[in-house]
C-alpha cells in the first residue's frame, strides 16, 4: 500500500493511538476491490512512500480489521467525500492497519527495479501505480532480504 508521506507516512501511522488507523481515500475500483475482497485480517502489508525524495518501501503494517465501508465517502466535509456513494450500497472501502515496524532502511524504487527476482512485481510494471497492489510471497521474502 502506498501513500505520499506529506499526506500520511509510516511515522504518521506510528503516532496514531495504538499505532493503528484506517486506510481511507482509495478511489480506484481495482484498488478498492483488493481492499474489499483480498486483504484479510493478520495479512502483512508493505508501507510504500511515493511522490517524495526517497520513494520506496519504508515499513510493514498488519491488517487488524478487514474491509468495511469508507466513512469518509459519506462525510461532505472530508476531502474524500463521494456524493454518489450510498451507505446502503457503499462504493468505497477501508481496512484498519497497525504499524509493525520500519524497515532498517527505505528500499527505494530504483533499487527494487535493479533486482531480477522482482522483474514481474506489479509495482514495477509500467503503468501500475495503484495505491494497493498485491505482493507475491517470493517477492516479499526477497525484499526483506535486502534490508
Amino acid at each position: 500500500m502506498k501513500s505520499e508521506p506529506s499526506e500520511f507516512s509510516i511515522d504518521t501511522l506510528y503516532a496514531r493511538p495504538k499505532h493503528t488507523d484506517m486506510w481511507d481515500g482509495v478511489r480506484n475500483y481495482q484498488a478498492r476491490n483488493m481492499l474489499r475482497d483480498s486483504i484479510k485480517k493478520r495479512d502483512l502489508v508493505f508501507f510504500y512512500h511515493s511522490n517524495c525524495a526517497e520513494i520506496g518501501i519504508a515499513g510493514i503494517m498488519e491488517v487488524v480489521k478487514e474491509s468495511y465501508p469508507d466513512p469518509t465517502a459519506f462525510d461532505p466535509d472530508d476531502a474524500h467525500f463521494d456524493p454518489n456513494s450510498d451507505p446502503a450500497n457503499p462504493r468505497w472501502f477501508v481496512v484498519d492497519l497497525k504499524f509493525k515496524r520500519k524497515l532498517k532502511r527505505v528500499i527505494t524504487l530504483h533499487e527494487l527495479k535493479s533486482h531480477a527476482p522482482l522483474r514481474d512485481m506489479r509495482l514495477l510494471q509500467k503503468g501500475n501505480r495503484l495505491s494497493v497492489m498485491p505482493v507475491q510471497q517470493s517477492e516479499w521474502d526477497f525484499i526483506l532480504s535486502l534490508e
